[in-house]
């Protein structure tokens, strides 16, 4: 299967009045054509600026790429220029941003947001732009696509923004699409029509997505493979069926032992004890080991390259080391 995108060593830091802080630390993916990767992980461990790297949207200073490479269709996107990287941008790169109550703007119609972007790029008349625009909000689930295109942001509700928004971000078709928490803040019944609406829409398509979450339910319902991402480093990927149903990684277990299901309604849910690493210091070793009850020494000096468990199933993880067996044996002894 062939790649549409590929990412390797990427690093990205921020200069800021505290020091420098390494959001991103030397990761490494993959994107197929027609699948969509999710990237979860808590907060703050680098999943948007991860995205907003592969637009080219870290803003200098205080923003930094300090290594690595970005390919897109064999083209390594951080040896552009801007102007260069404008006839990706929006073209074949687009970007669903975290609030559709903020990603439009308020002052300009529905119609004029969603022309502006492929009268730019594609040089189309204003007439041939507008019956393009009819169609994307026609695909996207938007009754009355004509009429509706003389009408402001606020006369949406926050469901029917989010589809105005992905429809800006299609109407170039493009052939990657990141999406960085397109649910969030909406309620259940329209995560599902917006999830339901990313399926339809790559399958008619065959787009790429990028989708950037810490909703698990999000990732069950849509991905085909996940990278699990934790301190700024990516430590587990793997298909779907592999991260759920036999992780690897202490952090992955966390992840999905902190999530309510409906097969324990008595159990109660486990937290995982513990703050993550500051990334202003990164620790040089597993950036878990301080919150894992598993660690070892080696855990806590020197990280682990990726052990291959299938060949689409990594994991950086001195557990999985053969040597790591006896260590865990005395570990769980010393506890009885």
């Amino acid at each position: 299967m062939s790649k549409t995108l590929e990412i390797n060593d990427l690093n990205v830091t921020f200069n800021t009045y505290g020091g420098t802080v390494q959001a991103v630390r030397g990761i490494n993916f993959y994107v197929n054509k027609g699948e969509t990767l999710a990237i979860v992980g808590e907060s703050g461990c680098g999943k948007s600026v991860t995205a907003k790297a592969i637009m080219r949207l870290i803003s200098s200073p205080p923003g930094k790429i300090t290594s690595g490479s970005i390919t897109f269709n064999d083209k390594d996107l951080l040896l552009l220029s801007e102007k260069e990287m404008r006839k990706y941008r929006g073209v074949q790169l687009s970007m669903i941003f975290q609030d559709p109550m903020t990603a439009l703007n308020p002052t300009l119609t529905i119609g004029t947001q969603l022309m502006e972007g492929i009268r730019q790029h594609r040089n189309m008349t204003k007439s041939d732009a507008k019956q393009r625009a009819i169609e994307m909000m026609d695909l996207v689930g938007i009754s009355n696509p004509a009429e509706r295109l003389q009408h402001y942001p606020h006369q949406f509700s926050g469901g029917m923004r989010q589809r105005i928004v992905i429809a800006i971000a299609l109407i170039c078709n493009p052939e990657l699409l990141i999406a960085d928490e397109p649910t969030t803040a909406l309620d259940v019944t329209i995560q599902a029509q917006i999830l339901d609406l990313f399926l339809t829409i790559q399958k008619k398509t065959g787009i790429s997505i990028i989708l950037i979450t810490h909703d698990l339910g999000v990732v069950a319902k849509i991905a085909d493979r996940v990278a699990v991402m934790y301190g700024g480093k990516i430590i587990e990927t793997g298909t779907k069926r592999e991260i759920f149903y036999h992780p690897k990684h202490p952090y992955t277990k966390g992840l999905l032992h902190s999530v309510p299901r409906l097969d324990m309604a008595e159990e109660q849910l486990t937290p995982i004890e513990g703050t993550p690493p500051d990334l202003f210091s990164p620790p040089i070793g597993c950036p878990f080991s301080a919150r894992c009850p598993y660690a070892m020494k080696v855990c806590e000096k020197v990280y682990p390259s990726p052990f291959e468990l299938t060949s689409t199933h990594y994991t950086n993880c001195w557990l999985q080391d053969e040597r790591a067996k006896e260590v865990i044996k005395e570990v769980n002894s010393f506890k009885t």
